[in-house]
Formats: C-alpha cells, sequence, structure tokens
C-alpha cells in the first residue's frame, strides 16, 4: 500500500509544472467562450481553468484555435462567467490508471464516484492514444466461454474480437452486458457507461452487476446531466484505463453503453466548434471519432494482451441503417441483434439470431461444429419464414420435410438461445445436437402444429355474427 501511495505522489508532482500560462475570458457566446492571451500556447483539446469572481472554478476544453482567441466549451454550466475572469492552460487531459482501481466507480478525469479515496497510477497517459501498430498486432485468439449457450455455440466471440451489441431501449442491453461483465473469461472488465441515467449507475452497480462482477471490474460512468464533453471522454477514459490492463500483459473485456450516446455527444462538441451536420445530423467526423475508437480495441502487440470489446448500439425502431449502427457494423468482428419482439413473448436475451453475426466463424470452431452451426440456422430460417402460415394453421405436415423438422425443433431451439446459465462450450455443443437429432427422429404424427390446419370449406364459408 506504501508503495502505491508513493508512486501516486511522484504522478503528481511529476505532472507538477513551475510556469502557467494565463488569459482572460474576452466573450461569452451561449456556452462557448473566447479567451485572449493563449493563443500562442494552447493547443486543441487542451484543459483550460477558469476561475469565476466568486473564487468558484469551471474547467473547459480547447476546441476551436485563431489568432485572436481560443473557443473553449466549459465541462458545466457557464453561468458565473463574465469577462475578464482568470483563464489558466492547464495542458492535455489525462489520467493516470493503476491496478487498485479494480472494483472502484470513477468519473472520465480518474476522480472516484463511489465516496472513496483513490490513488492515481505511476504513469500519466493521454486519453487520445494511437492504436497498435497494424502490422505488429496478434492475430485473434481462442474461443471465450461467455455462460450463455449461443454465444458459446452458434455466435461465438474469441479473444480480442470486437462485437457490436445492437437494440432499442428496454430490450434487456444492459442485463445482457452485466451477464458478460460477471461470467465472460477475462482478467479485468471495463465499462464505459456513456450518458448513464443517474439513477441507474448504484443500481447497475450494486444489483445487475452485483458483488462478484464488481470484483473484476473498473466502471467508468458519465451520467446524462454532464456536459457533451465529459460524455464524450468518458468513452476514451475507458478505452485508456483497457489499454493500461492489456499492455500489462491482461486479458481485458471492454464495454461501452453505448456508443449512440457517444456520438451524439461528439455531435454537440463539434456543431459548437464550427462543424455543419450532414448525416442525419451528424458531423462528417462523426465516423473517424468512431472508427478511431474501435481501432484501439483488439489484440495488441508484442508483449501485450489482448482486449475483447462489445459496443452497444441504441437502434430506435429498430433500424440498422441509421448513421451509427450503419458505421460500427463495417468496422466490428460481429454483431449482435437484440429484437423487440422476442423480448416481448419474454424470451431472455432477445438475441435474433438470424440478423446477427460472428466474424470469428468458420475458424473459431470445428468442422462438426460448424455443421451444426448451419443446421440450426436452416432450421431457425425454415421456421421463420413460414411462422405466420404455422401459427394460422394453414401449414399442412409432410409439404416440406424442411420445415417439420424446423417446427419440432424450433421450441426446444428458442429455449436454447434464452439459456443464460450453460455450462461449458462443449456441453452446449452436445444439447444443440440432442435438440436437432431428437427433432429429426420424433416420428411425423408425434407433434402436430399447435393450430389445427383449417379446411378449404372453412377458409371459404362467409363469417356471421351469430
Amino acid at each position: 500500500m506504501s508503495q502505491n501511495v508513493l508512486q501516486g505522489v511522484k504522478a503528481e508532482l511529476g505532472a507538477l509544472d513551475a510556469v502557467r500560462h494565463v488569459g482572460r475570458i474576452d466573450a461569452v457566446e451561449a456556452e462557448v467562450l473566447r479567451v485572449t492571451g493563449l493563443g500562442r500556447f494552447a493547443r486543441l483539446g487542451d484543459i483550460l481553468r477558469i476561475t469565476r469572481g466568486d473564487g468558484s472554478a469551471l474547467h473547459g476544453e480547447v476546441i476551436c484555435l485563431d489568432r485572436q482567441a481560443v473557443t473553449l466549451l466549459p465541462d458545466a454550466s457557464a453561468e458565473g462567467v463574465s469577462l475578464g475572469d482568470r483563464v489558466v492552460l492547464q495542458g492535455p487531459m489525462r489520467i493516470a490508471p493503476d491496478l487498485s482501481w479494480i472494483g472502484r466507480v470513477i468519473d472520465p478525469h480518474g476522480q472516484p464516484l463511489d465516496g472513496r479515496p483513490i490513488l492515481p497510477g505511476s504513469r500519466w497517459k493521454s486519453l487520445r492514444n494511437d492504436p497498435p501498430p497494424p502490422a505488429e498486432r496478434h492475430p485473434l485468439g481462442a474461443r471465450l466461454e461467455t455462460g450463455m449457450s449461443v454465444l458459446n455455440t452458434l455466435l461465438p466471440i474469441v479473444e480480442g474480437q470486437r462485437i457490436g451489441l445492437f437494440a432499442g431501449s428496454g430490450v434487456g442491453k444492459s442485463s445482457l452486458m452485466a451477464h458478460l461483465a460477471r461470467t465472460m473469461q477475462a482478467d479485468v472488465a471495463v465499462i464505459a457507461l456513456v450518458g448513464e441515467r443517474g439513477r441507474e449507475l448504484r443500481e447497475f452497480v450494486d444489483r445487475t452487476l452485483g458483488e462478484e462482477g464488481m470484483k473484476r471490474a473498473v466502471v467508468i460512468a458519465a451520467t446524462s446531466d454532464r456536459s457533451a464533453l465529459v460524455r464524450r471522454r468518458c468513452a476514451w477514459a475507458a478505452m485508456t484505463v483497457a489499454e493500461h490492463f492489456r499492455d500489462a500483459g491482461k486479458h481485458v473485456l471492454f464495454m461501452a453503453d453505448s456508443i449512440t450516446r457517444f456520438a451524439e455527444a461528439h455531435r454537440e462538441v463539434a456543431i459548437a466548434a464550427g462543424e455543419l451536420p450532414a448525416l442525419r445530423g451528424y458531423p462528417p467526423s462523426t465516423a473517424a471519432q468512431i472508427m478511431q475508437l474501435c481501432e484501439r480495441a483488439g489484440p495488441g502487440a508484442g508483449a501485450a494482451g489482448a482486449m475483447t470489446a462489445i459496443f452497444s448500439v441504441l437502434v430506435a425502431g429498430s433500424d440498422m441503417e441509421e448513421p451509427v449502427a450503419d458505421i460500427l457494423r463495417g468496422v466490428l468482428d460481429g454483431h449482435i441483434v437484440l429484437d423487440r419482439q422476442i423480448a416481448e413473448r419474454g424470451r431472455y436475451p432477445a438475441i435474433d439470431l438470424l440478423r446477427s453475426v460472428s466474424r470469428s466463424l468458420p475458424d473459431a470452431a470445428s468442422d462438426q461444429e460448424n455443421r451444426d452451426i448451419a443446421e440450426a440456422r436452416q432450421l431457425l430460417s425454415a421456421y421463420a419464414r413460414s411462422e405466420m402460415m404455422v401459427q394460422a394453421g394453414l401449414y399442412v405436415n409432410g409439404s416440406d420435410p424442411t420445415l417439420d423438422h424446423a417446427i419440432r425443433a424450433w421450441p426446444e431451439l428458442d429455449a436454447f438461445l434464452g439459456e443464460k446459465e450453460a455450462n461449458d462450450t462443449e456441453a452446449s455443443f452436445a444439447r444443440l445436437r440432442l435438440i436437432m437429432r431428437r427433432a429429426t427422429t420424433t416420428p411425423r404424427g408425434a407433434t402436430q402444429n399447435r393450430t389445427p390446419p383449417a379446411s378449404k370449406e372453412a377458409l371459404l364459408k362467409p363469417r356471421g355474427r351469430g
């Protein structure tokens, strides 16, 4: 403990600077402030400290530079700021992650949100780092145990893979992420809660994630009432913490909830800096910001470990073509789609297997396992194409052997997709094979349609009120 304290003190002393550049507030335009006197020293992204007339402090970030003044966006409300207020240049935003942060809830500046003191690590790191050299990165690793049947078999996740989790609000996205944070193979879990509701932060930590999940987790949170700068910074800070543990040789599970709110925060900052909206209201730089964040995840290089990443996306009305979802689908190594209709009939996790894909296949499975996956997808696809006809009682057994097989297998396959407390991968595949084999060997007349097929005369008979 004393060694950690000394390292933290050393890091704090190393961050001190004998010279401070000072400017003055020259103009206040809505929430954007202009500062004179720092034009030769400030850089884009630097942090500035404003001292109001009453002595209270306010921080902001440089978002625009010109010869006459520096434009900054404050981290909080600019109420109380007046012309001539003192502004001190503090340099780039940095944090110093440390092993002692595991089990803690912090903000994007590395300050505690759980009411306990926290120690910085021995090295300060920028929030915006380059990804590992692409030609030196390790390949994707072994398949990971997830504690869920569907992700152990049909949608495998491998070490270093980057997955998108696409869902509308209230479909079970946070619960699924918390389950993976508790059960998925990893040394450390780093969770970014970007723009989360303040009421739900403690609920997520205490109840959804739980004591068991927090034993290996670091939660970085910026609630919805924080400024766009802080919400955007949350994802960067969490990625920096995850990189710290990956560089130490650990396997890190990184989760960001959600990239949509990260993109919305960036939109506010970019528009304040003068960038024009283009992609359904998002500025052109949104795609670059998302891709740069995602590229920092994945396998490391040299002696570094790997970072397996799950990025959640809020898709309003299940619109998979909206800008953020469209950008992520082209960058990641697979995507998991949660469907509201599946959730409404009570199956959680509400994964729509036919719209989901893992790009770790076929390499992540053996030849036999790939055949099992293909057969299961074929059966689910055959049932989905004819579900309305089957439920209406219009299908006659024996008309299509594949559909007969799919109808018999569907109840157990659907239950299989919802198993959250699964055995290991080998046992999950054995259960999947048993389900499909049982449906194949069931006598044709043993399982009938849920609704008996109506006769031709009944379909043509006009309906009366009596």
